[in-house]
């Protein structure tokens, strides 16, 4: 292989392996508007989207430790990688298939996990990171929760008791 072509796979390579997730996507029919629209919409969640050969994608994701892809690479591919969560790009990814019509997912990869388009689609439904993560808090506190509230129950109908026998007494309420 020729040094740049070589340089070129190695680069790929390691943004892959700095990358907790891949998604490989065809861009087949985008304008450069477009392709300029989904790099915008992707900036603010830290992902890039690079246009490969299919050969070198081949090649990187073989020396970065990805699994064998059972259909091989075919047609006008696009790589997106990022240093975040994959929800927020999968939703944009998403939004942005049906908008336009275009950039339709081929395959993805977190941790190095294969994941189909299907999967992919209904991690985009799921919420935010940080949502999910406030939710199982919640879950997770909700017991505990419930079992001071247990505990804080006789004290608490005693004092209420007691005041209400103070202020039928007359008496000033403690």
């Amino acid at each position: 292989m020729r040094p740049e072509k070589a340089s070129v796979v190695s680069e790929l390579s390691e943004a892959l392996k700095r990358s907790p997730f891949v998604l490989v996507t065809d861009y087949r029919g985008m304008k450069v508007s477009n392709f300029s629209e989904l790099r915008t919409r992707l900036a603010p969640t830290g992902a890039e989207v690079h246009v490969v050969k299919n050969s070198f994608l081949k090649l990187a994701m073989a020396d970065s430790g990805f699994p064998e892809v059972v259909e091989p690479f075919a047609g006008q591919t696009a790589v997106v990688t990022g240093e975040a969560d994959v929800a927020p790009v999968a939703k944009i990814f998403k939004s942005f298939a049906t908008e336009f019509k275009l950039a339709a997912l081929k395959i993805g990869f977190v941790d190095r996990a294969v994941l189909s388009t299907t999967e992919l689609e209904t991690l985009a439904e799921l919420p935010a990171r940080e949502v999910l993560q406030a939710q199982l808090l919640g879950l997770l506190l909700s017991p505990a929760t419930r079992l001071v509230r247990l505990f804080n129950e006789p004290a608490s109908a005693l004092a209420r008791l007691l005041n209400a026998k103070a202020e039928k007494e007359g008496a000033p309420a403690a």
